[in-house]
């Protein structure tokens, strides 16, 4: 079988949606028509999008922070966590924190974070983040 030719069938016929849509029977549709209320997606899916949006996440920090690239291996871990969780737009609105974080005043950095509305939305993992940006 011509494989080639059969995803370019696929995808012609199903047409190609980089976001989530119902389709005319009213399913919640991905992809080239991925079923993802009834296939949903394999493990080895969810590592690889995990994966991506890590490096995206990663790619985001580097081009906007020019410190971010010296901190501690557990501080950049919170950070991306926190890019991850929030998306840069709204961890941009965090400018506290991050002078904070600029100034390598991880004490105030970690009050910072947690003087926040997302800090009582996320719970324990702001508290845990909070240690990773204060012990480093």
């Amino acid at each position: 079988m011509d494989n080639e030719k059969l995803i370019e069938e696929l995808k012609r016929d199903e047409g190609i949606e980089h976001k989530a849509y119902q389709d005319s029977l009213g399913i919640w549709t991905i992809g080239v028509g991925r079923n993802i209320q009834e296939v949903g997606l394999s493990q080895d899916e969810i590592e690889y999008l995990l994966v991506n949006d890590i490096i995206q996440c990663t790619k985001e920090l580097n081009k906007t922070f020019d410190w971010y690239k010296d901190l501690s291996d557990a501080r950049t871990r919170a950070l991306i966590n926190m890019c991850f969780n929030l998306g840069l737009t709204r961890l941009l609105g965090f400018k506290k924190f991050l002078a904070a974080m600029k100034a390598k005043d991880w004490k105030k950095a970690g009050t910072e974070m947690m003087d926040s509305k997302w800090s009582k939305q996320v719970g324990a993992r702001s508290e845990r983040l909070r240690t990773m940006i204060v012990e480093g």
